[in-house]
């Protein structure tokens, strides 16, 4: 009966398994941040190569729209992971839709969630179009 209750009392190895427990918890989570700064950063990327985009469509007279999605494709940065799509831009009488959209799957370590899209949107009113 002594033998047990001084097992009991016992507590090496206490930290080893507090620390597997933990471990793999606070891997998943860092691993979650560096995912969603990826988005982050697609994002900003989509955003700066909609502005050249548009930059571009507003300072030349009659731009052409596959020099417009090359410029845009170009200007693109956090191609690492995931897909971006620079569509064509739709012009109309006075404007032209630039569109870019940014399709990732966001898994994590242990679990996987659906795919991210994100999509990005700017009208830009040309010169030619005012004119």
């Amino acid at each position: 009966m002594m033998g047990f209750r001084k097992i009991r009392r016992n507590e090496d190895g206490s930290a080893a398994i507090e620390m597997a427990i933990a471990v793999p918890v606070l891997i998943t989570m860092i691993y979650g941040l560096f995912r969603f700064g990826l988005l982050y950063e697609a994002n900003a990327g989509m955003s700066h190569a909609l502005g050249e985009g548009a930059r571009y469509a507003t300072l030349y007279p009659t731009p052409a729209d596959a020099t417009i999605k090359t410029r845009m494709e170009n200007a693109l940065f956090g191609k690492g992971y995931g897909n971006f799509v620079v569509s064509d831009p739709a012009s109309d009488a006075t404007s032209k839709t630039l569109t870019i959209t940014y399709t990732t799957p966001l898994n994590f370590l242990f679990f996987s969630v659906p795919n991210v899209t994100l999509t990005r949107t700017k009208k830009v009113y040309t010169p030619a179009a005012g004119a």
